[in-house]
């Protein structure tokens, strides 16, 4: 289980969380709602490490912790950015295999089992010697989600998965989340987009910027 307790943030004076208490339980789909510059990105962004936490505490599994400073094989959480973040120089496959190899040590043929059985538990085999500019979003989509699941997580995040989607791979999107459910992945989405939201929460979470 991950726990937030009395969580607070400011940029300057702008209040974006106070006090906010929150559980997901293993294997959970959370969605985050609300308004733009409500603080959505930004809870994703603590929990990654990627922004620091005025006050409270995060707790994983009954273990305080600092996503800050944890050791790269122990981070808390993996994140499928909107704007996907592939490296376009890279392949798919090297793109995947960049991180494990480099941050978690992994062999090298370790690492491209790895990426190659999340390539066909994503329906992407045979995708693995393309660049980012000759694939469909739906399909970068993908890779960046394989990217964010060969480091391992505990818990992965999306930031706004279905943005600029047509209806067919924001369907497809729905349908991966949902997918992953089933093999115990905890799952906190950031969408603006309710119907989405609905279809796919066990949690809902709605956020505003105190003031």
């Amino acid at each position: 289980m991950l726990e937030l307790k009395k969580i607070n943030k400011k940029f300057g004076d702008r209040v974006i969380f106070k006090d906010l208490d929150l559980n997901i339980n293993d294997g959970e789909i959370l969605t985050i709602v609300g308004q733009s510059g409500g603080g959505k990105t930004t809870l994703l962004r603590m929990l990654a490490g990627l922004e620091s936490i005025d006050s409270g505490e995060v707790i994983l599994d009954g273990k305080i912790i600092n996503p800050e400073i944890m050791d790269t094989e122990d981070q808390v959480m993996g994140i499928v950015f909107q704007d996907f973040q592939l490296f376009p120089h890279l392949s798919v496959l090297d793109n995947i295999t960049l991180a494990p190899i480099s941050a978690l040590k992994l062999d090298k043929s370790v690492a491209k089992k790895e990426a190659l059985e999340l390539l066909e538990k994503l329906d992407l085999t045979g995708k693995e010697a393309l660049y980012p500019y000759q694939l469909s979003g739906g399909q970068k989509q993908r890779v960046a989600l394989a990217r964010a699941l060969a480091m391992k997580p505990k818990v992965l995040g999306y930031d706004e998965p279905t943005s600029a989607l047509d209806p067919e791979l924001r369907k497809q999107v729905e349908e991966l989340i949902l997918g992953l459910k089933t093999t115990g992945v905890t799952q906190i989405v950031v969408t603006h987009d309710m119907e989405f939201a609905e279809n796919i929460s066990d949690e809902m979470l709605k956020v505003t910027s105190v003031k």
